[in-house]
């Protein structure tokens, strides 16, 4: 995806350098300047602040040589999800080992449907490039490429809801989440996520009573974030699961990826990835839109 909106701005923008007005001069077009408070913190190991492209790591909560053991419920709860795309070792007895014999067609994957991807995969998949990270006094928000969506990371103190706190509060399919420093990693716990959305694009399931631990450190400088993740969720995994490491890079104000013809900003037109039914033609057919 992202090679193919640099190509394309990239010819837009050289077509569109020179402009020959019959009589006058050859004008110059040049880029809107991105604002001043916009430009990333990247001496502050503290201010995660800045836009940041998904760089390295694997589009699922771990790779696929790393499969985690389930508990008898978690082996139920896995057979009931049918990934586009299987990986888990139950799910490719289905096509005969053969991930490319399945059916994408078959999926139940609720994104597909355009239901949220939900903690964690929004945060794991490497279907979209960026988020942006805003961060204040009392709390980080994050505004996701994917869905138009922004997330709260508390960091005010408060503690994560439990038993009829967390029963009343409800589930969501972001949860909620709180963060706190230990030394140069922010770690950010959730709990609360809805049930109904998968771990990851390969159908991993999550109970109601996973909790998530995120842990990000800025590294090279400030250029570069690195994250870890776990998920401790006894009802369906029989240990804590740990994720491999993901890596986003910082992305400069004049990248030409957030500066759309101009339009400074994670959530320029050309790539909107707000599912929505009117994107498809109604055989399957993608809902984000695009190829």
């Amino acid at each position: 995806m992202r090679n193919r909106l640099i190509n394309f701005l990239a010819t837009a923008v050289s077509s569109a350098a020179l402009l020959v007005v019959p009589g006058t001069f050859l004008t110059t077009f040049a880029p809107v300047a991105a604002a001043e408070c916009m430009s990333p913190q990247e001496g502050d190991i503290h201010d995660l602040s800045g836009f940041w492209f998904r760089d390295e790591g694997d589009c699922g909560f771990s790779p696929q040589e790393d499969v985690p053991d389930l508990t008898p419920a978690g082996v139920e709860a896995l057979l009931n999800n049918v990934p586009t795309r299987p990986r888990h070792p139950l799910h490719l007895e289905r096509v005969g080992g053969d991930a490319d014999g399945a059916d994408p067609t078959l999926s139940n994957d609720p994104a597909l449907t355009c239901n949220p991807k939900g903690l964690t995969q929004m945060v794991v998949d490497t279907a979209h490039d960026h988020h942006e990270v805003i961060q204040l006094d009392n709390r980080i928000i994050e505004l996701w490429q994917e869905e138009r969506l922004p997330r709260e990371i508390w960091l005010d103190g408060r503690p994560l809801p439990t038993g009829n706190n967390l029963l009343n509060l409800g589930y969501s399919w972001y949860g909620m989440s709180v963060g706190h420093w230990e030394g140069d990693t922010l770690v950010v716990e959730s709990v609360g996520m809805d049930p109904r959305s998968w771990v990851d694009i390969y159908g991993h399931p999550r109970s109601e009573a996973a909790r998530l631990i995120e842990r990000y450190t800025k590294t090279d400088g400030g250029r570069t974030l690195e994250g870890r993740f776990t998920l401790i969720d006894p009802a369906y995994y029989t240990e804590p699961w740990e994720s491999d490491l993901k890596t986003w890079t910082l992305e400069p104000d004049n990248a030409l990826a957030t500066n759309n013809f101009g339009w400074f900003g994670v959530y320029p037109a050309l790539v909107d990835l707000l599912c929505a039914p009117a994107n498809g033609d109604g055989t399957g057919s993608n809902p984000f839109g695009g190829d």
